[in-house]
């Protein structure tokens, strides 16, 4: 499954309808929430909440305005987090399990196989329901002429900071045959370097959000500045004024993960092309951000980025991706194994049992690669258990990206 997004253009009327079709959507997600929490007793299951929509569009006419099966997908995203909970409740997750909550500002309604036609030249896209947004022309470089109307599984409308934009998921195997390389690698993901390799390669972290964040925080002064609190405290819709400065924060921020998903992508790309084996850690970087010292810097980063762009390129190019616990990677020594206890500040192993002497993060990388060697043949097919990081289901993300999972320690 492969995602092509295209920017559509039309409109002001047709803007309006996608954002009246999106706040639809976001309701009877909610109302499905609301029913699945005000009947645990009777076993709710996701095809008693696709019978509920019905009752829904029977209730409420706007909800009746969208299309079926648009409002059938908004409750298979409800029954993807209860899904989600549930299974995070049978494998006894530390911490939070995830309990669904209630969504407050969806970008995204989703179309199933009806409600949308293409034109011949595949260059627009018509939507049939009775929301009223019509036909918007697509632009982009990818060419749907080559995928028959079957393979398109699902389309969504998407709404970012700098426009709409509209999401296929084509049913499709992209998986491409290479010479192999004869090469292995073991990366160490970390904040001076973004990457280190065994091989004493390293790659500068880019650091996108720190370099923009003067320009983020002017803009954001800016916004503040044109805020009411007058008209916040009586419920009263801000200025345009406001409304254009929040617009313009929120389009630097949408270019800074742009850029930092383009690095990611083309670094991991290399790496993949390079290697027949590639051995990296398998970080929790959810729980990683918790450190309030280095939040800022592993969110700018992008270790989870890199990696689901890592195994998506794996598969696609038949490479092996193997994610190793992280554990005293950093610690131990390279050359004969022994423990080395030094602080996060400590840039130089130096071992004093065998007087191994090597940069940290190379040391690291190391060793990681020898974890991944040893593993080879006992792991699962995919590192993160039953599905790849980058396997696009049936339902995506409200952010246009895959469902995505960490990756249990092996």
């Amino acid at each position: 499954m492969i995602v092509y997004e295209f920017k559509v253009k039309g409109k002001n009327q047709q803007y309006r309808a996608i954002d009246e079709a999106i706040l639809t959507s976001q309701f009877i997600q909610n109302k499905c929430l609301r029913y699945w929490m005000d009947n645990k007793d009777s076993k709710v299951d996701k095809y008693a909440l696709n019978k509920y929509c019905a009752v829904l569009a029977a209730e409420f006419p706007f909800a009746d305005e969208l299309n079926s099966m648009a409002r059938q997908s908004a409750a298979e995203r409800c029954w993807s987090a209860i899904a989600r909970f549930y299974d995070n409740c049978k494998k006894k997750v530390k911490g939070k399990k995830g309990f669904p909550k209630f969504k407050k500002n969806c970008r995204s309604v989703e179309y199933k196989s009806t409600g949308w036609k293409l034109s011949e030249t595949r260059k627009a896209i018509t939507f049939s329901d009775k929301k009223g947004i019509g036909t918007l022309k697509l632009k982009g470089t990818y060419d749907l002429n080559y995928f028959c109307l079957k393979q398109i599984k699902r389309v969504r409308l998407v709404r970012r900071a700098d426009g709409y934009y509209a999401q296929f998921a084509i049913d499709v195997d992209g998986r491409i045959e290479t010479q192999p390389t004869n090469q292995v690698v073991g990366i160490d993901l970390g904040l001076k370097y973004f990457i280190a390799d065994n091989k004493g390669n390293v790659e500068p972290s880019p650091q996108f959000y720190r370099k923009s964040q003067r320009q983020l925080n002017r803009a954001n002064r800016q916004k503040s500045q044109k805020f009411s609190p007058e008209k916040h405290k009586a419920k009263l819709q801000q200025s345009n004024n406001y409304h254009k400065a929040r617009i313009r924060y929120a389009r630097k921020h949408l270019r800074v993960s742009r850029q930092r998903k383009e690095y990611c992508k083309r670094l991991a790309y290399s790496v993949i092309q390079s290697n027949d084996l590639v051995a990296y850690e398998d970080l929790n970087v959810k729980g990683l951000v918790h450190n309030r010292h280095l939040a800022k810097s592993i969110s700018d980063a992008g270790w989870y980025t890199f990696r689901s762009w890592l195994e998506y390129f794996g598969h696609k190019y038949g490479k092996v991706t193997i994610a190793v616990p992280p554990h005293n990677t950093s610690q131990n020594c390279a050359n004969c194994g022994e423990k080395v206890q030094k602080s996060l500040s400590t840039r130089t192993h130096v071992c004093p049992h065998c007087g191994f002497q090597e940069d940290r993060d190379i040391n690291a990388a190391i060793n990681i690669l020898r974890r991944g060697l040893a593993t080879v043949g006992h792991t699962g097919t995919y590192a993160t258990g039953d599905l790849p990081s980058w396997a696009v289901g049936v339902t995506l993300l409200s952010n246009g990206k895959s469902v995505n999972v960490e990756s249990p320690p092996l």
